[in-house]
């Protein structure tokens, strides 16, 4: 399996975190885990299928968004694939696609619905690139087009998430609310329209994204990792990482849980 992170033009970087592809030659079962931001995502290799409820099969998207997600999903390829993919902050959502962040929360939209026939476009432009690098580019082009021609986010908010994610979600929310010079009762409406969640829950899901980050980190005891993500009580760690992964701590940490190839191979 390989695993690359591309960075994006310095001009995107405000909104877009990086791209990156996921390549196999073999079936995968992947977990994707609670996350506050967003995937813009290109299956240009085979398509999953999603696993529901008694592992029924549904067909996943070719193409389309996957909202910042308080929740776990499981997906399944029978045969290799490839998938490219963008990842970005939520409040650049209304931004690229003229709609509210909590609009696309815990949704995946697929290109199509959320772009009419520039969709169809972008997919086909994407398919049919010849390598990784100029689907970048191809997207990279799009994205400042996007950008351009929709309404400017509160510079308030995008400050506000990224001290949420380089804090690691260990933040005290009425001083951030004020440090925005809003009204607690604002923020919270305003967070939660470009986040797709409260404050309170999206602190809670970037905490559990980076204890799960700490995923191959040798020497580290499951107690070390929690107080290091601010986890100042075991329960409450192990209660998030259920809700947000599907597993016990000890579980993922094990190396030995289902999905978790992808991180093997950014390790190696």
């Amino acid at each position: 399996m390989n695993y690359e992170i591309i960075p994006p033009p310095a001009r995107l970087s405000p909104f877009i975190r990086f791209f990156w592809i996921l390549e196999s030659n073999e079936p995968y079962l992947h977990r994707g885990l609670a996350d506050g931001c967003a995937e813009l995502i290109f299956h240009y290799n085979g398509i999953f299928d999603e696993l529901c409820d008694e592992n029924q099969r549904e067909k996943s998207f070719s193409s389309g968004l996957h909202g910042p997600t308080r929740k776990f999903r499981r997906f399944i390829i029978d045969s290799g694939f490839g998938i490219f993919g963008v990842y970005i902050y939520p409040f650049a959502i209304p931004k690229l696609f003229s709609l509210p962040t909590i609009a696309v929360s815990n949704e995946m939209p697929d290109l199509k619905n959320l772009l009419g026939a520039a969709g169809d476009r972008l997919e086909e432009q994407i398919m049919l690139a010849s390598s990784n690098y100029e689907r970048a580019n191809i997207l990279s082009t799009f994205l400042e087009h996007q950008l351009k021609k929709n309404l400017e986010v509160p510079a308030n908010i995008s400050v506000a998430v990224h001290h949420m994610l380089s804090h690691r979600g260990i933040v005290d929310i009425p001083a951030l609310a004020e440090h925005c010079c809003l009204s607690l009762r604002q923020f919270e409406r305003k967070f939660k329209e470009y986040s797709g969640f409260s404050p309170k829950l999206y602190s809670r899901i970037i905490r559990f994204q980076t204890a799960a980050a700490q995923y191959g980190a040798s020497g580290k005891s499951l107690t070390e990792i929690a107080y290091q993500c601010g986890y100042y009580d075991q329960s409450h760690f192990i209660n998030d990482f259920k809700e947000f992964s599907g597993f016990n701590p000890s579980t993922y940490f094990s190396g030995e849980a289902e999905g978790t190839a992808w991180r093997d191979s950014e390790m190696s």
